[in-house]
């Protein structure tokens, strides 16, 4: 069982959504793909809960601190 607040890293989260690394970035400044969390001082990752949401469904998703 895998846990959903589990922390997936870059190569993850490209491999599960089929996106390119400048797609990505392009939709989380958009607003329209989970943000990054920091998880140490040079590391980043993505909740897997969120990366989940997304690829349950992309069109309409919003990322709910880029609508604040």
């Amino acid at each position: 069982m895998s846990n959903p607040d589990k922390i997936i890293r870059l190569k993850t989260v490209l491999a599960r959504t089929g996106l390119s690394r400048s797609t990505m970035y392009r939709k989380i400044a958009e607003g329209t793909f989970p943000s990054q969390v920091k998880i140490s001082v040079h590391g980043a990752g993505w909740r897997e809960s969120a990366v989940n949401r997304w690829i349950d469904d992309p069109v309409s998703y919003r990322n709910e601190s880029a609508a604040l």
